[in-house]
């Protein structure tokens, strides 16, 4: 296994896989690896080293880097290996590298990551910058809702009645191509540039509220603070142009309560025809700063 060259390209020797995995955030301390603490990139790389008996960690990129407690339902990682030791993963039997992958994982990872798919990415794909858009969904049962114990690692329950109506109607003002800063924790150098391509809100069988929300790319704590920014239209403390103002802010806005982690799942991530996947990762890292 080796590093991917300045381009992202995987090394002309290695091949580039792509696996689309689950996880249950709950016991994670997010995504990227940490000295001393659980994350899943740690569990999936040292489970990646055990099956290809590599002698140094497996290297990934992500699509998205989830926090502590987020769950991941179409998380998308690429990792570029040896041919021989991706020929070797079937060993005696006689199936494919990448279900064979699938299978050896499935019996190394804990039970709270679910590898679903390991397959030879085409050329230029990249799981980060060559993503459009990734998608997130995140959950909260008001007073009016059923509370499903069988749910609560993945559903924040809220004391108050929430106006679902409302909720939608603020979401909707700060769907476009803006300046994201009043809802990023901002890093030297990179972009808060965003476009928000949907922001919904609507009320499930169950009384449940779930909000859609979909972007080329999220900054560092975007989303629960967008689904934070709302919650206070809902209650009826704010009205509905108070989001779309704060969003006018060129840094961080105080008062924007960072919603809990759990509510909230990463769902999909969408990516370009093969064709096109060079040009797009091209073009995300042009546009969004250093890494």
């Amino acid at each position: 296994m080796s590093e991917e060259n300045g381009s992202g390209e995987a090394d002309a020797a290695l091949l580039r896989v792509r696996i689309d995995l689950a996880y249950d955030g709950t016991h994670f301390s997010g995504w990227a690896a940490q000295p001393g603490l659980r994350t899943v990139q740690g569990e999936l790389t040292a489970a990646l080293g055990t099956v290809l008996r590599s002698p140094e960690p497996a290297r990934v990129t992500v699509a998205g880097r989830t926090d502590a407690g987020v769950h991941a339902r179409g998380q998308v990682v690429h990792t570029d290996l040896d041919p021989e030791a991706w020929a070797a993963l079937p060993g005696r039997s006689d199936r494919e590298p990448g279900p064979s992958l699938v299978s050896r994982l499935g019996g190394i990872l804990p039970r709270d990551i679910v590898v679903r798919r390991a397959a030879l990415a085409p050329k230029g794909f990249d799981a980060r910058f060559a993503a459009l858009e990734r998608r997130y969904v995140y959950r909260i049962a008001d007073a009016g809702a059923v509370r499903d114990p069988l749910r609560r690692y993945d559903t924040v329950w809220w004391r108050k009645p929430l106006d679902a109506g409302a909720m939608d109607d603020a979401a909707r003002s700060l769907v476009g191509l803006r300046d994201f800063a009043a809802f990023c924790k901002q890093r030297e150098g990179a972009t808060t540039v965003r476009t928000l391509l949907a922001f919904s809100w609507t009320r499930l069988d169950d009384g449940v509220l779930a909000a859609t929300v979909r972007a080329d790319a999220f900054c560092h704590s975007m989303v629960r603070s967008l689904v934070g920014a709302v919650v206070p239209v809902g209650e009826g403390r704010r009205d509905r142009g108070w989001p779309r103002a704060l969003q006018e802010r060129h840094d961080r806005a105080p008062g924007i309560h960072v919603m809990p982690a759990h509510g909230l799942s990463l769902e999909e991530v969408r990516y370009p025809a093969d064709e096109d996947l060079a040009a797009r990762s091209s073009l995300t890292r042009a546009r969004r700063g250093p890494a």
